[in-house]
C-alpha cells in the first residue's frame, strides 16, 4: 500500500486495478490495529461494517463521486449517526441521530468513515493532553505533544491511518497538530464549511478544519463539503477570492520572531521565507504587534465567555466531570460582565483596524505555525502558560475573520517538524493552498511520517509542480517560450471538467480567460498540464500579469492541478467562447473567418 495515502494515487491504484476499495480497507484496518498509540481514536465503525462499506462500491461509478472509496476520520465533537459524541467528555455524550452536515456531503461523495478521534475536551487546547481518553502523541517522537485540539484527526493523516481527517479550528486547533505531525492543515473562512452538527466552542469563531497530505487533497474535500446549510445561521456561501499575478508576502520582522528558544524551529522558518523570496514573491515585513495583542484577547479576556455560553447547561450541573484545566478556563468567564465584553469587543476593533493596514501591504501571511513544540511531562507541568505560547500565531485569525493553510517546511535536527502556515483574507482559502502547495513542496519536507517528497497532484517527477495552461502558453503558441525557458516540460494534452467556461479577454494582445463555474453539459476546455521544477513554478508565477491567477483547475480526470483562472472582473468586454472547446480552436476559426 502507497505510504501516503494521496487521493490522486487511491484513484489510480483504483482505476487500474492494483488495488480494490476492500483491499485497500482491509491494509488500512490492519494498520491501524497495529499503530501503538491507542489513545488517536474514542471510537472506530466496526471493521465489518467498513468493509462492507468498501465491498459495496461500484468501480464504475468512480468518476460521479469525487471522493470514491477515500478513508477518512472524523473528530469527535462531530456528529456521526448512530454513534456517541463526547467532545472527550464521557459525562457530556449523546448518539447522535443524523450526521453533521459535512459528514453527510463527505459520505455521499464516496468518503468511508473509520471512526471518530480523540481531542482535547470541548476543543478547548492547543496541546492535545486533555482528554481523558489519553494523550495522542507526535507520530515522529512519543515523548511529544501532538497537538490540539484536534490531536487525534493530524495524528491519523499523520501516520497514515486514514487519507484526510476532520478537525476544528478556533484558536489554531486546525494548524497547530498539523504542524507537529508534518500534515497539511486548511482552516477554512468560517462559515464556509457548515458547522451543523459541530459540538460548539465559541460558535461565533469556530469552523470545521481539513487535514491531509497535500494541498491539493484538502481543497477537494472544501470544494464537497461547503456551502450554506439553513441549520447553521453561520454558514455562508463561498465568493472566491483571488490572488492575481505575484504574491506580496507578508512576513515577521526579526525582532518579532518568537520561537520560545527554538533556534531550529527560527532555523526553519527562515529557510521559508528565503525560499519565497527565491521564487520572485516580494516580501515585506509586517508590524506583529497588533495581531498579537488580538490573539492574547481570545483566552485573556471576555471573548472567553463565549466557551462557557456553548456549555453552559452542562456546566451547571456536570462541571466536577470535566478535565481540570478546561473546567477552569471554562469557570474564568464569570468574572466577567456583559459590559466587559463590549469593551473588549471595542478594543479588538481598533486592534483590527490597526492590523488591517498591515494586511493590505500583502497578499498573504508567511507565519510560523507555532513556536516550538513542548513534551507531553513539560505540557502536563504547566499546561496554560505552554499552551499560550501555542498560539501565537493562530488565536488571531479566526477573530479577524481569515483563512490559513498550515503546510510542513522542514525537520529540526533532532528529527521532529516544523510547519509554517499562510494566512489569507476570507474566501481565499483555494488560491492560498495553492501557494502553499508551491512552498510544501519546494520546502522538500514531505508529508506525515515520510519525508519523501509528496506524490499528490502537484508532485508529478522529483520536485516538479504541474501547471495547466489554456492559452497563449499551448505549445506553439506566442509564450510557450516562457515554460520551455525555465526548463518546463508538457506532461499531458487534455481537457478540463465541465464546470469551465473560456471568454476571449477584451486586451492587446488578445489573450484567453478560464473561468469556473456555468460550464456546459458535455463540454470541457482544452488545456496542457506542464510540469516544471518547484522554483521554475515559483519564477513563472511571479511573471503572472493580473488579471491573470493561479487557482485549482479540475481536469476531466477528476485530478486538480494548479493553473491559470481569470478574474470575474475582468470579463467586461469579453466573448464567451466555450463552444469552440479551447483557446487553439478558437483561433484557428477566427483567422479562417469560419465562426
Amino acid at each position: 500500500m502507497m505510504k501516503l495515502l494521496e487521493f490522486a494515487a487511491i484513484r489510480a491504484a483504483y482505476r487500474d486495478g492494483s488495488l480494490t476499495p476492500a483491499a485497500l480497507f482491509t491494509q488500512i484496518l490492519a494498520r491501524i490495529e497495529d499503530y501503538p498509540d491507542r489513545a488517536v481514536f474514542i471510537f472506530r465503525v466496526p471493521a465489518e461494517a467498513v468493509l462492507a462499506a468498501a465491498s459495496a462500491l461500484d468501480v464504475r461509478r468512480m468518476d460521479e463521486l469525487p471522493l470514491f472509496g477515500v478513508p477518512f476520520v472524523v473528530k469527535d465533537n462531530i456528529d456521526v449517526a448512530g454513534m456517541q459524541t463526547t467532545a472527550a467528555c464521557p459525562a457530556f455524550a449523546y448518539t447522535a441521530e443524523r450526521d453533521a452536515a459535512v459528514v453527510a456531503r463527505l459520505r455521499a461523495a464516496g468518503a468511508i468513515l473509520l471512526g471518530k478521534a480523540n481531542l482535547d475536551q470541548f476543543a478547548t487546547g492547543l496541546n492535545g493532553t486533555r482528554s481523558p481518553y489519553g494523550a495522542p502523541r507526535c507520530v515522529f517522537d512519543d515523548r511529544y505533544i501532538s497537538g490540539g485540539s484536534s490531536s487525534g484527526s493530524a495524528v491519523a493523516v499523520g501516520a497514515g491511518l486514514c487519507a484526510f481527517a476532520l478537525g476544528t479550528d478556533t484558536a489554531g486547533s486546525g494548524r497547530v497538530p498539523a504542524g507537529f505531525n508534518n500534515v497539511v492543515g486548511l482552516k477554512p473562512t468560517v462559515g464556509r464549511l457548515p458547522a451543523t452538527g459541530v459540538v460548539p466552542a465559541m460558535k461565533s469563531l469556530d469552523c470545521v478544519s481539513v487535514f491531509a497530505n497535500c494541498a491539493a487533497d484538502a481543497v477537494a474535500v472544501l470544494r464537497v463539503a461547503e456551502g450554506i446549510d439553513d441549520a447553521d445561521a453561520y454558514s455562508r456561501a463561498a465568493g472566491e477570492v483571488g490572488i492575481a499575478g505575484t504574491p506580496v508576502v507578508g512576513v515577521l520582522a526579526e525582532g518579532q520572531r518568537h520561537f520560545a528558544g527554538d533556534e531550529e524551529a527560527a532555523r526553519v522558518y527562515q529557510a521559508a521565507v528565503a525560499k519565497a523570496e527565491g521564487f520572485g514573491w516580494p516580501l515585506v515585513e509586517i508590524d506583529y504587534g497588533p495581531f498579537l495583542k488580538i490573539a492574547e484577547m481570545l483566552y485573556g479576556g471576555a471573548f472567553v465567555a463565549e466557551r462557557l455560553a456553548a456549555i453552559k447547561g452542562f456546566f451547571a450541573g456536570h462541571a466536577g466531570e470535566m478535565n481540570p484545566v478546561v473546567r477552569g478556563i471554562v469557570a474564568g468567564a464569570d468574572k466577567y460582565s456583559a459590559a466587559d465584553l463590549f469593551a473588549d469587543f471595542y478594543r479588538f476593533k481598533a486592534l483590527s483596524r490597526v492590523a488591517q493596514a498591515e494586511l493590505q501591504k500583502c497578499d498573504f501571511l508567511l507565519l510560523p505555525t507555532a513556536p516550538t513544540i513542548f513534551t507531553v511531562e513539560a505540557m502536563l507541568a504547566e499546561p496554560v502558560k505552554l499552551n499560550s505560547v501555542l498560539g501565537t500565531y493562530t488565536n488571531f485569525v479566526n477573530l479577524m475573520d481569515l483563512c490559513a493553510i498550515a503546510v510542513p517546511a522542514g525537520f529540526r535536527g533532532d528529527g521532529l517538524p516544523v510547519g509554517v502556515t499562510l494566512v489569507g483574507k476570507a474566501f481565499a482559502d483555494v488560491a492560498l493552498a495553492g501557494f502553499g502547495d508551491i512552498l510544501h513542496a519546494a520546502m522538500g519536507a514531505g508529508a506525515g511520517v515520510s519525508r519523501a517528497m509528496p506524490a499528490g497532484r502537484m508532485a508529478v517527477a522529483g520536485d516538479e509542480v504541474t501547471v495547466v495552461v489554456a492559452g497563449a502558453h499551448l505549445s506553439g503558441m506566442s509564450l510557450n517560450h516562457e515554460l520551455v525557458g525555465l526548463g518546463g516540460r508538457l506532461a499531458s494534452v487534455t481537457r478540463t471538467a465541465e464546470k469551465y467556461r473560456l471568454f476571449a479577454l477584451d486586451t492587446v494582445p488578445p489573450k484567453p480567460g478560464l473561468v469556473r463555474g456555468g460550464g456546459m453539459a458535455g463540454w470541457g476546455i482544452d488545456v496542457e498540464v506542464w510540469a516544471l521544477s518547484a522554483e521554475s513554478f515559483g519564477k513563472f508565477v511571479a511573471g503572472l500579469p493580473a488579471p491573470m491567477g493561479i487557482g485549482k483547475v479540475t481536469l476531466a480526470d477528476g485530478t486538480e492541478h494548479p493553473g491559470f483562472l481569470c478574474e470575474a472582473g475582468a470579463l467586461e468586454g469579453a466573448v464567451d467562447i466555450t463552444r469552440f472547446g479551447g483557446w487553439r480552436t478558437y483561433q484557428s476559426k477566427k483567422a479562417s473567418n469560419a465562426f
